[in-house]
């Protein structure tokens, strides 16, 4: 049987032995990487440095007297309104005014038509000289029987008749001066003059209308809005707080008085330039909502505010002395009471249970549980949520973001000119 026979020189060709060269390299540099890879990782946690501590924003609690000003939706008022209405009948003849325009007390408004009025002037005028001439006579009469009472020339009884012909005859005068002093009123009514000073509105009758039969009819309405009154509500459990607090001396009133300052907020946003004053507060509450009606004077030379104007009214009542002010969004409200950070000189958090009393400006004020130069924790608490806890941070000073729309916003949002050029 024939036998085949390779020879050692046709298995280990040069094609062969670089191939089984390669394979062995390649298993060489496997063996290298996987040795290698323990003492890598062994040294990284050994010999490297620990992540740095996550920063977050804090502010320093600093004590300072704060302003409590609460605002509430109020509506401006006239301080006085006058209807002017017809107090004589007759036929409306002229209006002596323009359409809404500032009348002055005593001003003419209108005039009705005078001529009954005026002759019924004369007529009493008429009968109040036949009075007095009447007079005259009776005392004269008496007069005359009065010596001769005395000498029995003229019965007592003649003589005592003539004395009180003559005290009517004087009663009948004064009638008729009564008499001629209605008839000057009557008179004085046909011409309509404003009572008080203000801004007239609009005329509510036209010439040539029968006014004032019957009832008294209305021809304008003037109003006086220099000063203004303001009228807003509050909860009544928030004065009952406030007046507590005031008692307990953790509050103070404002300015030290009892007139507290106002201020108005107008519709867009913007507040009034002249401030008012509190003048009262009412003595009940409403018993359907709990509310209690409150009146502040505004000034209002200019005109600018109207009577009927909805407007918001900030009301400073009292003052909180050596109070602390955090940012809202420090403050962790829940029913088992408002919590905050407090961030330690080493970095250590701890929670923190305070008493706030009311928000002024996007600030909680804390009356009680903080004290002066401690930090509070404002930013950052998303970091914390993948940190285990006691992790330590690092403290860095908050910054209030910019409102929408001031130039401060309006820049942080526009890119760099160089980030833009390289996009």
């Amino acid at each position: 049987m024939p036998v085949l026979r390779v020879s050692r020189l046709t298995l280990f060709s040069p094609r062969r032995a670089a191939v089984a060269a390669a394979a062995v390299a390649l298993v060489a540099l496997t063996a290298c990487s996987k040795g290698e890879a323990p003492a890598g990782a062994g040294g990284g946690a050994g010999g490297g440095a620990a992540p740095p501590p996550p920063e977050v924003g804090v502010v320093v609690a600093t004590p300072t007297d704060v302003g409590l000003v609460t605002e509430l939706p109020g509506r401006l008022e006239a301080s006085r309104v006058a209807e002017v209405r017809a107090r004589a009948a007759g036929i409306l003849q002229a209006r002596l005014f323009r359409e809404g325009s500032d009348v002055k007390a005593g001003q003419p408004l209108f005039r009705i038509d005078p001529a009954p009025y005026a002759a019924a002037e004369q007529s009493a005028q008429a009968s109040l000289a036949r009075a007095e001439a009447n007079a005259v006579q009776a005392k004269a009469l008496a007069e005359r029987y009065r010596p001769l009472v005395e000498a029995n020339a003229v019965s007592k009884q003649d003589y005592a008749s003539a004395v009180a012909a003559a005290k009517a005859a004087d009663a009948d005068v004064a009638v008729g001066r009564a008499a001629v002093q209605t008839a000057r009123i009557n008179l004085g009514y046909a011409n309509v003059t404003a009572p008080i000073s203000g801004r007239i509105g609009r005329a509510l009758v036209t010439e040539g209308a029968l006014v004032g039969q019957g009832d008294a009819t209305q021809l304008a309405v003037i109003q006086q809005i220099d000063p203004l009154y303001v009228n807003f509500t509050q909860s009544a459990t928030d004065a009952l707080r406030l007046r507590r607090a005031m008692e307990a001396g953790q509050l103070k009133r404002a300015s030290g008085s009892n007139a507290a300052s106002v201020r108005i907020v107008m519709e867009d946003g913007s507040d009034y330039a002249l401030p008012g004053k509190l003048l009262f507060s009412d003595l009940t509450v409403d018993s359907t909502t709990g509310q209690i009606t409150l009146r502040a004077e505004v000034p209002n030379p200019n005109g600018v505010l109207l009577p009927g104007l909805y407007v918001r009214v900030k009301v400073e009542q009292a003052q909180a002395t050596n109070a602390i002010t955090v940012p809202q969004q420090a403050v962790t409200r829940t029913q088992q009471g408002d919590t905050l950070t407090v961030v330690a000189a080493d970095g250590k958090l701890s929670k923190r249970t305070v008493k706030i009393s009311a928000a002024q400006n996007n600030q909680w004020i804390v009356l009680d549980g903080l004290k002066a130069g401690e930090q509070v924790m404002v930013d950052g608490f998303q970091k914390l949520q993948m940190m285990p806890p006691g992790t330590p941070v690092k403290a860095v000073p908050w910054k209030a973001p910019a409102p929408e729309g001031s130039p401060a916003a309006a820049g942080a949002q526009a890119p760099a000119p160089a980030a833009a050029a390289k996009q």
